[in-house]
């Protein structure tokens, strides 16, 4: 069944063999609550409906041979034109240049955007060039199909919309939001199977806490992250305020707390 339409609202297009598949997760929780309220829009485009011929054929074998199948560009370009072209165009592509924190954000700034679920061995080369189609990846994997992508990319484009996450503050501390990975959270209870929550987190100084929470995003982000952290620190060397944290003026929280190896982010 189509969702409703809400004029003005942010619109996600999606081009898919698989519609049914939509709104899956996104109709779950905030996402779910703000597609009821109106704050944004989920159109499907069933790309079956443009195929050619008796038995709507959306694909052909690729020109100068190899396994699988191509979606062919007269059957997406019907598609495109039935999704509106004013919008932006996303292929999720494993090939694509990597789905970004500050790419969704100016996704979530814009009037929304028509996404292409590809199948099979992908889509011919000529639409994706005739339309400008920008090409996001994800991930460095191989899914069977673009729709668990597209979720992907629309639940993080669209907590960014107002209103959507209540607490707004929320979102200028979470990872990525400065260029770092998000440091380690704790809640009641205070000790857990003989794991205490670091002392520093419980004393109730909170620049002691900041300063804190900094050195552990930092942290964080040179292990497991170092392209991250590399982008970090390169971007400090202009940035006299990041720089003199580089340098050691996140330590002024006076000690250093117990760490929790098991801690998972």
């Amino acid at each position: 069944m189509a969702e409703p339409q809400h004029a003005g609202a942010w619109t996600a297009n999606v081009i898919t063999l698989f519609p049914e598949a939509f709104p899956g997760v996104l109709g779950l929780s905030l996402t779910g609550r703000a597609l009821a309220e109106g704050l944004w829009n989920l159109r499907t485009i069933p790309l079956r409906e443009h195929g050619v011929g008796k038995h709507r054929n959306v694909d052909d074998t690729p020109a100068g041979g190899g396994a699988g199948m191509v979606i062919r560009p007269d059957v997406m370009d019907a598609a495109l034109r039935e999704a509106s072209l004013r919008l932006p165009v996303i292929y999720l592509s494993p090939r694509g240049m990597p789905l970004t924190q500050d790419r969704a954000r100016a996704l979530a700034e814009g009037p929304g955007v028509t996404l292409i679920c590809g199948r099979f061995e992908g889509v011919d080369q000529r639409v994706l060039d005739a339309h400008c189609v920008e090409e996001i990846s994800i991930g460095d994997y191989v899914l069977t199909g673009g729709e668990l992508a597209a979720q992907v990319l629309i639940d993080a484009t669209v907590r960014l919309i107002p209103r959507v996450v209540g607490n707004q503050a929320s979102l200028a501390e979470e990872s990525f939001s400065d260029g770092l990975l998000e440091h380690p959270q704790y809640t009641r209870p205070a000790e857990w199977e003989g794991r205490r929550i670091p002392d520093v987190v419980m004393s109730g100084n909170h620049a002691a806490i900041a300063a804190w929470r900094r050195e552990e995003a930092e942290r964080l982000t040179k292990e497991r992250r170092p392209d991250l952290w590399r982008a970090y620190a390169q971007h400090a060397q202009n940035d006299p305020a990041k720089d003199a944290q580089l340098s050691g003026a996140s330590h002024q929280a006076g000690n250093e707390p117990a760490q929790d190896k098991d801690e998972q982010r």
